[in-house]
């Protein structure tokens, strides 16, 4: 705490405002425990909670603010900035739930000890009172801290009751800090999983975020799935259990999901965690529930299963509310990932690696990582081979792009040139000369503007009369 504080110079600043005025200040939340953790330099805000109420608080701030705002003031929230460390402050709370939603009924309470009782978790219910120094645990979570794991301060099936959101967040900071749930805790996540529709998709993406580019999403993911809570927020994870993948190893889709996402996060840069990478190798093998078939040899098949998967991505990311760009980037790496097995010992053309570039765009150093990261097997021989086939491939990309300019490929006509030369005015047609000259300029790589000038004759001519 003292580290945290010498980090901190506005919390001693801001108690001496609140003792003279007569009221009390406590340092709480995030910032609490993640000194304990000895992450104290982390950064963050920083959350107070005190006995004042809002309108004493901004009386207090006055002055001593650079800016302040009362955006959260309904819920006895103000926040502030000095000198560039931002604070929230909150009256101590005594909110009940009306457990339909997650929206509490405001009540302000007036010690510490209860508005503790009400916070998620007990490692987030340590305070300290300022500027005493004083340290506040009511609920041992100094204790579950060392043990690293989360309990809830009330009894979980109340506290799940109140804010469904709360299962979530214990995934959530599983991933993030590397700590298992209690027993009591994972029985009520069980129990009350159903409770998780009352939570808004938005919020439920918001977590869903944190969790899976936390430090350790598996455990975050396995938590979800064996709790039942994928099978409300994301339920084509846990859909994968059920299908053997097609070379009838011992390991099923799903944790061959989990492995395959790991093995992406360790081709990431470092520090900077992907979630389009990350959720694409979590969700590339989606479509194989619903495409598996049992063939006559016995084995299993998953024909076209990247194409289901891309319209299942799309439809699960639209429903969590994700953005358009997200949605776009994370299908399209489904769609793509299977694409690379038809290179096999190197026999594609130059046109077909010119289309796997361009169909990947900007995504083509993701679609190398997800594709490397896609070999779990066993045998070193065909893991070898594979990627000895994709260095090939990648050598190749590097070579045509230093000849050709891979990542920006266009006809060797554009539009306006189409029209000048066809005498044609703006339309379909013009459209589908473009597409042509497309195609042409994939199969051959650049040729002279006279070339591409009679090429795009010769396909006129042969077109219906317009």
């Amino acid at each position: 705490m003292v580290e945290l504080l010498k980090l901190a110079p506005t919390a001693d600043e801001l108690a001496g405002r609140f003792a003279a005025a007569g009221h009390r200040l406590y340092l709480v939340g995030g910032s609490v425990r993640d000194a304990l953790l000895g992450r104290a330099g982390s950064g963050g805000d920083l959350d107070f909670t005190t006995d004042a109420r809002p309108e004493q608080v901004q009386k207090i701030l006055r002055g001593w603010a650079d800016r302040q705002w009362d955006t959260g003031i309904a819920f006895g929230t103000i926040g502030a900035v000095r000198r560039g460390q931002t604070v929230e402050i909150t009256t101590f709370r005594a909110d009940r739930y009306d457990r339909e939603s997650r929206n509490p009924e405001v009540a302000f309470g007036d010690t510490v000890e209860s508005d503790l009782l009400r916070r998620d978790f007990t490692v987030n219910a340590m305070a300290v009172q300022l500027p005493e120094r004083k340290f506040v645990d009511p609920h041992d979570g100094l204790a579950a801290l060392a043990a690293r794991v989360l309990d809830t301060p009330a009894a979980p099936e109340d506290s799940f009751a109140d804010d469904p959101l709360r299962m979530l967040r214990a995934a959530r900071f599983v991933s993030q800090l590397g700590f298992s749930v209690a027993p009591r805790v994972r029985a009520a996540m069980t129990a009350m999983a159903p409770e998780i529709t009352r939570i808004t998709a938005e919020r439920v993406q918001a977590e869903l975020n944190k969790l899976i580019t936390g430090a350790h999403p598996r455990a975050g993911i396995e938590l979800l799935v064996d709790t039942g809570l994928a099978d409300h927020v994301l339920p084509e994870v846990p859909a994968m259990r059920l299908a053997t993948d097609e070379h009838m190893q011992h390991k099923d889709v799903y944790t061959h999901s989990l492995v395959v996402m790991e093995q992406a996060i360790s081709r990431e840069e470092p520090g900077r965690p992907d979630l389009v990478l990350r959720m694409a190798a979590l969700l590339h093998d989606i479509g194989k529930p619903k495409t598996r078939k049992l063939e006559k040899d016995g084995r299993v098949s998953f024909h076209h299963h990247e194409v289901v998967g891309a319209k299942m991505t799309r439809a699960r990311l639209r429903a969590l509310r994700y953005s358009k760009a997200t949605i776009d980037e994370v299908s399209r790496l489904v769609y793509l990932h299977l694409r690379f097995h038809g290179y096999g010992t190197g026999e594609w053309t130059d046109s077909a690696v010119r289309r796997y570039v361009t169909d990947a765009g900007p995504l083509l150093d993701r679609l190398h990582k997800l594709v490397r990261s896609d070999c779990t097997t066993r045998n070193r021989r065909r893991a070898s081979a594979l990627q000895r086939s994709y260095d090939s491939l990648e050598e190749r990309i590097a070579a045509l792009r230093a000849q050709e300019e891979l990542d920006a490929i266009r006809p060797d006509l554009d539009g306006n040139e189409i029209m000048r030369i066809l005498g044609i005015p703006p339309g379909p047609l013009v459209g589908k000369a473009y597409k042509h000259m497309l195609a042409l300029r994939m199969e051959r790589g650049p040729i002279s503007h006279e070339e591409a000038e009679t090429e795009l004759r010769t396909w006129y001519a042969a077109q219906p009369p317009h």
